[in-house]
């Protein structure tokens, strides 16, 4: 296996970001976030539409629960490889492709700065992963490169904020609490790609052609349990380990902290029913082709 560390200078915040406490936290919760994500992971998946014997790269794979998917539709006369920058992340990968008996190749590396040859790959896909380049163009158009002629490029992106209330709701509860920052949908982050302008136009000047964008909406799960309270209880754990809120709050005072998981909690178990604690997700899937 072919294993390159991440390059230092570029997207150097990324990386560093991903490999610290970030990094750990997300792996202590990867089950949980990949199955709350799985939905929005098949919607750009039925859109890839990965065939046997294809060639595939997994832009921010992750721990590789994307990667195991295309690996099986691909079969094995084809091949996966997934490439991120969290090195936590991709070990458990590593682990579970070992465990699984999976032929997928996993990569530490920046996906914006690829060090693949020209037309490497049939499809370029991600959950999730594309919204986190600091030259989005520059580093599509780096992407397209790899692909064969006639390639495919297919990822699921968050639509806007408001329209996300696991991302909403949490700060809406503590408005009178922290003053929040306005979300940059031109800076990398989860909603770098929420604008369906700017993502055509990014795709445009990377190159690609066919740039097609479908919403689609689903349910986000915050929570599980056999009571309401457990449900809540569970919500509080990913909106405290893993979400905007625990950025938000780690400069502020303990006093602060304890009203804003009063206000938080509240606010969460009004939404706790009978099938579990959900609330609002929106994405755009999101399919363009080399030409």
């Amino acid at each position: 296996m072919n294993e390159q560390a991440p390059d230092a200078a570029p997207n150097a915040e990324q990386i560093e970001y991903w490999n610290g406490p970030v990094g750990l936290r997300w792996l202590a919760y990867n089950d949980w976030l990949d199955e709350r994500t799985a939905a929005y992971g098949r919607a750009a998946f039925a859109a890839a539409a990965p065939q046997p014997g294809e060639a595939v790269l997994d832009i921010g794979c992750g721990a590789g629960a994307t990667s195991f998917e295309l690996a099986r539709a691909v079969g094995a006369g084809g091949s996966v490889t997934g490439v991120d920058i969290s090195a936590p992340l991709l070990g458990r990968a590593r682990e579970r492709a070992a465990a699984h008996g999976l032929n997928v190749e996993f990569r530490e590396a920046d996906a914006s700065r690829p060090s693949f040859a020209p037309h490497s790959f049939d499809l370029l896909f991600s959950r999730f992963g594309v919204m986190f380049f600091d030259d989005p163009a520059a580093a599509f158009a780096e992407l397209r490169k790899t692909l064969r002629p006639g390639g495919r490029l297919a990822f699921a992106c968050w639509q806007e904020p408001q329209l996300n209330d696991w991302y909403e709701l949490p700060l809406a509860a503590i408005a009178d609490l922290v003053e929040r920052t306005p979300v940059d949908t031109r800076q990398p982050g989860p909603f770098a790609f929420s604008d369906p302008d700017h993502i055509r136009e990014v795709l445009a000047d990377a190159g690609f052609a066919g740039v097609e964008l479908k919403p689609f909406a689903t349910p986000f799960y915050l929570g599980r349990g056999a009571t309401r309270e457990a449900m809540a209880d569970d919500a509080m754990e990913q909106v405290f380990r893993v979400g905007p809120i625990a950025r938000l709050l780690e400069s502020q005072s303990e006093q602060i902290n304890a009203k804003a998981r009063e206000a938080i909690r509240a606010a969460l178990f009004k939404l706790a029913g009978d099938d579990g604690l959900e609330v609002g997700g929106a994405i755009w899937v999101v399919t363009a082709r080399k030409e």
